[in-house]
C-alpha cells in the first residue's frame, strides 16, 4: 500500500485512535480506509440515479465565523436552481444552522453537498437524500 500523510486537528486525530480502538480496528489507517471508501462511494446509490430528488442539507458552524455564513450565502446563489428554501437559525451560545432544501438530480445535489463539505470551518454538515417520485398515494394527486 501507497503511505499518505495528511493534515488534521489534533483532537479529531485523537477521535479517530478513540473509535479505533472501541470498534476493534487495527489503526487509524483502517478507520480512515472504510471512511474513504463510504464516502467515496455515498452517492453512487443505483436506485437514485435518473430521478428526480429531494435533498435536506444541515450545516452547523461556529457564529463568530462569519465567512461560513459568507460561503453559505455564496453557494446558495450559484446553486439558484437546485436550493428550493434556505433557513439561518442561531442555535445554543455561539453557532449558527443553515438548512437548505434542494430539488434535483443525484449529480446536482451531491455536487452541492461536497461544496458545503468543503467549506472551512463548518462543524457538522448533515444531510439525506430520497426521490420525489415515489411518495406512494400522495404521488397520484393532481
Amino acid at each position: 500500500m501507497t503511505v499518505v500523510s495528511i493534515s488534521m486537528p489534533e483532537e479529531l486525530l485523537e477521535r479517530i485512535d478513540q473509535f479505533a480502538d472501541d470498534h476493534g480496528y487495527t489503526g487509524r489507517s483502517e478507520v480512515l480506509r472504510e471512511a474513504s471508501r463510504n464516502l467515496l462511494g455515498e452517492f453512487q446509490d443505483k436506485k437514485l440515479e435518473g430521478r428526480e430528488l429531494m435533498g435536506i442539507v444541515t450545516v452547523v458552524f461556529d457564529y463568530e465565523t462569519t465567512s461560513v455564513e459568507e460561503k453559505m450565502m455564496r453557494l446558495r446563489h450559484e446553486y439558484e436552481d437546485t436550493v428550493a428554501s434556505n433557513f439561518h437559525s442561531h442555535v445554543g451560545g455561539h453557532h449558527c444552522m443553515e438548512l437548505f432544501v434542494l430539488e434535483g438530480s443525484l449529480e446536482d445535489i451531491s455536487t452541492f453537498v461536497g461544496k458545503i463539505r468543503a467549506t472551512k470551518d463548518t462543524l457538522t454538515v448533515d444531510y439525506s437524500v430520497l426521490p420525489v417520485d415515489d411518495f406512494g398515494p400522495l404521488a397520484d394527486i393532481s
